[in-house]
């Protein structure tokens, strides 16, 4: 199965680029990037072709991998998904609410399926952790994902500090909360939007949640986690620490089964515009 990658960027080259062209169940197609010279180089990495037409990229492939700003991806995945192909989505997954919504419309019009990159959940720690969760009868929890990215490195990109922490971190403490306690009904945020977030989250059937969001403590390495409290004591998770090479082994995997049996995945663009509706009210409240 050929999976086209869109972007060059940090992220390409230490997950998406190794992982699809290294997995037994994918190849990695080619490369599109803005800047035709970063491609090639990140294309002959791993013998793949560059590309300096995306849409030449779509014709040669399967799936379309995503590593750009959430305001690209929206408007580059509509058109992909109009080509007939399948979608691997960065979180968040557009810029706004409106264009989250306009990309998942494109992708029911077109009948392909999408995978949102929401890392932890792809790791089998994670998920066992998700499973005792549910059952667990926790009515409280708190999360956090606290770094120092945006002082400087690789990932302070401009559109992340711009927009702070609670778009790019916010989605995958928010997710996992949501999947652990049940769907976030209500936000409140509290805080300064490009230094520490605050989220007070209600969760539909009475549980309540914290979340703590941070990109610019200067500590190393980031500390991510979160703690469920029930009746029966509390349920933790270093979320640090759950995540390594096999979670992107299933990523690959799974992007597989979506696009040769038509498999509908649960992380896909409507798990993504959920979280896009959260964080935007919590991103108003804030502005």
């Amino acid at each position: 199965m050929a999976v086209g990658l869109v972007g060059a960027g940090p992220w390409a080259k230490l997950v998406h680029a190794p992982v699809f062209a290294s997995s037994p169940h994918t190849s990695l197609a080619g490369v599109w990037a803005r800047r035709a010279d970063v491609a090639a180089e990140l294309a002959g990495t791993h013998g793949a072709q560059a590309f300096d037409d995306i849409d030449a990229l779509f014709g040669a492939c399967d799936a379309v991998a995503f590593c750009v700003p959430p305001a690209v991806q929206a408007d580059l995945a509509v058109r992909a998904a109009r080509a007939g192909k399948h979608l691997v989505l960065e979180k968040p997954i557009a810029g706004d609410l409106a264009s989250a919504k306009r990309l998942v419309a494109a992708i029911d019009e077109a009948g392909v399926g999408s995978m949102v990159v929401l890392s932890w959940r792809y790791a089998a720690s994670v998920r066992a952790f998700v499973e005792k969760a549910q059952s667990s009868g926790a009515m409280a929890g708190r999360g956090m994902f606290v770094s120092g990215a945006l002082l400087g490195g690789v990932f302070a990109t401009p559109w992340r500090l711009e927009r702070g922490p609670l778009l790019d971190l916010g989605p995958h403490v928010v997710d996992l909360l949501d999947a652990c306690l049940g769907p976030v009904t209500r936000v409140q945020a509290h805080g300064d939007l490009l230094s520490w977030v605050g989220l007070l989250l209600d969760h539909d059937g009475g549980a309540v949640s914290e979340v703590s969001l941070c990109a610019t403590c200067g500590l190393q390495p980031h500390r991510s986690g979160v703690e469920l409290y029930s009746a029966a004591g509390v349920l933790d998770l270093d979320c640090a620490a759950a995540v390594g090479p096999d979670a992107f082994a299933t990523l690959a995997a799974e992007l597989a089964a979506v696009v040769n049996d038509g498999a509908r995945h649960p992380l896909d663009a409507r798990r993504g515009l959920h979280l896009q509706r959260i964080l935007e009210d919590a991103e108003r409240q804030l502005r």
